[in-house]
This record gives structure tokens, C-alpha cells and sequence, in this order.
């Protein structure tokens, strides 16, 4: 062997040895991090099932095919709380914008997570005391008022797990776009356990004002009616009486019977 390639030789292992403790290092590092990101996942697929799935299977499964929506809803730039998509021409309005107020104070935090379609819960304090409960019970309220036009059910949109508002299918009156929607069918509204905010059913007139003037926002996945929209927990009892005004305009849309109005 020429003294030029043991020198080559040499230099490589020279090399090679120095490299060792920096390959160690990032090695460290990138173990360390799938380490971090896996409990992240883990946590993040607990906290998911006990705040409820809407409706998804809480299986891994679900939880990756909620996670690509979360991804893609992350990289559309679409913001849910701008009106300006929905048409104030698009069907019948049944909720007086002039009269509407703006919601007070800044609207409230989002989940992250795409599905279930959430809200962050109120900090403890924040809601007036018997608001959770008439909201919870808004759904039976309704029901129980206009027994020839209602009936509640379990959400099919909720996978079940709340108590939905529907209108009777029997009803003459029903509207027509209620044929097209398989999962929404005939449902009016229905609240979420979990921190009491709604989906409600509007006609998309009736949408945009809401949202428009913060107390709700679109719905994040296509397919689904305009007028679907979330609407947040009220805070108040002032508040309470106009999130069932959304709910009387909302069964005046899907029902097509405009006596439920006050």
C-alpha cells in the first residue's frame, strides 16, 4: 500500500471520528423530539375523546382522519368568522339585523381541532348562574312547546351524544333542502355538553347577521347547508333570550311554519 493511501486512510478515519460526537448529538435530538411529539399526540388524542368527538369514532382511526382536517383547515387561510361568503339574499330572513345586537366583548377561543366543531369553555365565574342549565335544557324547551311541529331525538349530526331539535317529517311544510342533507335531515339545533355552544340551521340570510355581528360562526367543512353555523354559549340570560331567537328564526327556516316566532 503507497504512503499516499495510508494517508487517505488516515484522514478518513481521523474524520470519521470527529464526526461521532456530533452524530451522537443529533441523534439525541431527534429522539428526543419524536419522543416529545409522541406524548403530544397521545395527550392530544385523550383530550380529544374526553371533550367529545362529535360524533367521530374515538378510535385512533378517527382521530388521524380529524387530524388531516385539522392540517388542511390550518393552511386554508379561511376565516369562519367572515360573513362576507354568505349571501343576505339567499332565502327568507327571519331574524330582524337591526334590531340584532353586536355580541359584547371579543368573540370567544376555538378548539383547535377542526371536528368537533367547538368553542373553548368560559373561564369558571364567567356565566351567570341557571344559563348552563336553561341552555342544556333549550333542545327539551322547544320540543315540549311545539309538540305538532318538533319532536327531539339524538343528533345524528352529533353522532348521537346531544339531544337534537327536529322538525317533524310528516309536516307538510318542511323545507326542500332538507331532502339533500343525510346527515342534517330535519334538525334544527342542538346544543354541546361539553361548553353549551350550539349549531344551529338558519336559512344563509339568517347566517351571515349572526355571524356578522359575533355571536356565531360558519361551519368548517363543505357539504354542509350555508346556513349551518355555530353559535356561541351565552354568557347571560340576556344572552340566552337571543340565542333562542336563532332557534325560533332556525325552525321557522327548516319547518317552513313562521307561527313559532315571537
Amino acid at each position: 500500500m503507497s504512503t499516499s493511501d495510508l494517508q487517505l486512510r488516515y484522514s478518513h478515519l481521523v474524520d470519521t471520528i470527529k464526526s461521532r460526537p456530533a452524530n451522537a448529538a443529533l441523534t439525541s435530538s431527534a429522539a428526543a423530539a419524536v419522543t416529545l411529539f409522541a406524548a403530544w399526540v397521545v395527550s392530544d388524542f385523550r383530550a380529544w375523546k374526553a371533550f367529545g368527538t362529535g360524533g367521530t369514532p374515538p378510535t385512533w382511526s378517527g382521530y388521524w382522519r380529524m387530524t388531516k382536517l385539522r392540517l388542511g383547515r390550518m393552511f386554508s387561510g379561511d376565516d369562519l368568522t367572515d360573513s362576507t361568503g354568505l349571501s343576505s339574499s339567499a332565502g327568507p330572513s327571519y331574524i330582524d339585523g337591526e334590531s340584532l345586537p353586536v355580541r359584547d366583548g371579543p368573540r370567544p377561543r376555538i378548539v383547535s381541532r377542526t371536528m368537533p366543531h367547538r368553542q373553548v369553555p368560559y373561564k369558571s365565574g364567567t356565566v351567570a348562574e341557571g344559563v348552563e342549565e336553561r341552555t342544556a335544557n333549550m333542545a327539551a324547551t322547544f320540543a315540549a312547546r311545539y309538540p305538532d311541529i318538533l319532536e327531539l331525538r339524538p343528533s345524528r349530526s352529533e353522532g348521537y351524544s346531544a339531544d337534537g331539535i327536529y322538525v317533524r317529517e310528516s309536516l307538510p311544510t318542511v323545507n326542500v333542502e332538507c331532502r339533500d342533507q343525510r346527515l342534517i335531515g330535519t334538525e334544527v339545533a342542538h346544543a354541546h355538553p361539553a361548553e353549551n355552544s350550539l349549531h344551529v340551521w338558519l336559512s344563509e340570510a339568517d347566517a351571515k347577521v349572526v355571524v356578522a355581528k359575533g355571536w356565531g360562526q360558519r361551519f368548517p367543512l363543505p357539504g354542509i347547508p350555508r346556513g349551518w353555523i355555530m353559535v356561541y354559549a351565552p354568557r347571560t340570560m340576556e344572552e340566552v333570550d337571543v340565542v333562542e331567537r336563532f332557534v325560533e328564526a332556525g325552525i321557522a327556516w327548516v319547518s317552513g311554519v313562521t307561527t313559532v316566532l315571537g
